[in-house]
């Protein structure tokens, strides 16, 4: 059942790979970004399962917690970039 569970991560982790690099908008591509560091906090959690290595989940949550602030960062950053935020106050 593990091993079912990891092809399936790493065909979704494939998938959101490819929108990422094909995505029409830039927020397909940060959508598909954030799905891929998603579902690699997932393989990490599986793997830590698998091996009996709890000690690895904190590696887990640390790459979700920067995976989050990225991904808000490059928003920002696009968002005040293009010119639609308000920048200069």
């Amino acid at each position: 059942m593990l091993t079912v569970t990891l092809i399936a991560l790493l065909v979704v982790m494939a998938l959101a790979l490819v929108r990422a690099l094909l995505g029409p908008t830039l927020y397909d591509r940060v959508l598909a970004v954030n799905v891929f560091g998603t579902k690699t906090v997932l393989l990490i959690a599986v793997i830590c399962f698998t091996l009996g290595k709890p000690e690895f989940l904190d590696i887990a949550l640390v790459y979700a917690l920067i995976n989050f602030v990225s991904v808000i960062g490059v928003l920002r950053y696009f968002e005040f970039r293009s010119g639609s935020g308000v920048a200069n106050d």
